[in-house]
């Protein structure tokens, strides 16, 4: 049944040695023999990390983020997702409900540790501490993924292990954030400092994470503070930028100075993202014999020629030719002539990416907008950080006035307006887009300006089906609209 993980290994053994049936055998797993010292506790939190894949929660996430932008169109099996005045078809909808599943496993893997991690007794007080920090900050990760998706949600903070913890109704976001709140809280007192195992979660991205739902809340105050923290005590700094390419030195194999946190992918785990919005072997930017160039550039939004071709970061993201096999730069075709090119593979075919969860241009962007909502108008500091971000795509020195800066005396709209479309260039392809029109209430305003019509009732997913039926506590009634 869904959304119950119980990982249980039962391997009954017989002997016809009465001592023998006495032991417990060491292949057998269970919470009585599995959880005894640091090593289960580590093997534990490794799976509940599992949760997050190679794609940031997996390649089905990034579809229902990204393919719900305003400046992307899906091709062949994933055009329907950008069909956005129709409900979703039946192959999204099951793309939808296999997130569901993998929140709820990651948050059920996450309760496992913080139910029975703190009764092992063999076992450093620190890196119990550690662990169990971990464990709230990556299932507050995964509410914060649920409610923005579908709303209210049901609520599990206990291990599932049988049909008993099922019946679960949906509680209001309130209360969804509530819980997120007290684990990223729980996360920062815990964690520690950015470690030498890439990819697992630190103080520093516990307060990132408070800082994003903080501004979701519109809680303008905390989240400046959140994130004034990152920047100033932080051991991060921004990536210097001559050209389009020193972007790569952020989403690099090895932990840029920017990173927070990421992804990180080896030469046996690579990231799927490049598969999808490249052609086979255009060289440079994908060596792959494979390649379905599903997600589509929309040169009617944003992205189009409204983008300033001095801004690095387009020559960064999108690309118009390639190389064929005898090294000649050829155009790609008419029907197609642009596609994404932030994340590539390398000449081994290996993906030589990192897949962001936060990194330090957004702490700055984040104080951007909060200080600036939190003062009723923009701040001089909340214009230089956002200063900072656009002076570093055009390659400027970072502190220093430049002929692209932001003019002051701009009304608080015409700045968030302003964040918002920095913060639409510098993470593109980082699953922000969607989630943050729907937080600013502009999705049917940035459809409207790419020409595209939007239902409202695209702006919650679908309960699954499985949920509805197994699931004592929700019924049909308590599905969102129009599914």
């Amino acid at each position: 049944m869904k959304n119950i993980v119980l990982g249980l290994i039962i391997i009954i053994c017989f002997s016809a040695c009465e001592k023998t049936l006495e032991e417990v055998p060491k292949d057998f797993i269970s919470k009585a023999n599995f959880y005894n010292n640091e090593e289960d506790a580590q093997a534990a939190i490794v799976g509940v990390y599992a949760g997050l894949q190679s794609d940031f929660f997996g390649i089905n996430s990034y579809l229902m983020t990204e393919l719900h932008g305003d400046f992307i169109f899906g091709r062949g099996s994933q055009a329907p997702i950008t069909i956005w005045d129709q409900i979703l078809d039946q192959t999204s909808i099951g793309r939808c409900a296999t997130n569901w599943s993998s929140f709820y496993t990651t948050i059920n893997r996450a309760n496992a540790v913080l139910d029975n991690v703190p009764n092992i007794e063999n076992m450093d007080t620190g890196v119990k501490e550690q662990i169990l920090a971990e464990a709230h900050f990556l299932r507050a990760l995964s509410y914060f993924e649920l409610v923005r998706g579908w709303g209210a949600v049901p609520i599990k903070t206990s291990e599932s292990i049988d049909l008993s913890a099922v019946e679960a109704p949906r509680k209001p976001e309130s209360e969804v954030y509530e819980l997120i709140i007290a684990d990223a809280l729980a996360a920062e007192s815990g964690l520690g400092e950015v470690g030498g195992q890439t990819g697992r979660a630190s103080k520093w991205a516990a307060k990132m994470l408070l800082a994003h739902v903080y501004l979701t809340l519109e809680e303008w105050e905390a989240a400046a503070e959140k994130a004034e923290d990152v920047i100033v005590n932080g051991p991060f700094s921004l990536v210097t930028v001559e050209n389009s390419d020193d972007f790569y030195n952020i989403f690099a194999v090895n932990t840029s100075t920017e990173d927070i946190m990421s992804i990180h992918h080896s030469e046996t785990k690579t990231s799927s993202i490049p598969t999808y919005i490249h052609r086979a072997q255009a060289i440079p930017y994908n060596y792959s014999s494979t390649g379905y160039y599903a997600w589509l550039p929309d040169s009617n939004s944003f992205i189009g020629d409204s983008w300033d071709d001095n801004d690095l970061r387009k020559g960064f993201n999108l690309y118009t030719q390639y190389q064929d096999s005898e090294g000649l730069w050829v155009p790609l075709p008419e029907t197609l002539p642009v596609l994404f090119k932030k994340f590539i593979t390398n000449a081994s075919g290996q993906s030589v990416n990192s897949v962001p969860v936060y990194r330090l241009a957004e702490a700055y962007l984040f104080y951007a907008e909060a200080a600036s909502n939190a003062n009723g108008s923009p701040t001089a500091l909340a214009l230089e950080r956002l200063n900072i971000i656009k002076r570093r795509a055009y390659g400027f020195d970072l502190n220093t006035t430049s002929v692209e800066d932001y003019s002051s005396g701009m009304g608080a709209d015409d700045f968030r307006n302003a964040v918002l479309q920095e913060r639409a260039y510098e993470f593109l392809l980082e699953r922000r887009r969607w989630f943050d029109l729907k937080r600013t209430g502009t999705v049917q305003e940035a459809f409207a300006a790419a020409g595209k019509n939007i239902i409202d009732e695209r702006l919650l997913w679908p309960i699954p089906e499985d949920e509805i039926n197994n699931n004592p506590a929700i019924s049909q009634s308590d599905q969102n609209p129009g599914y």
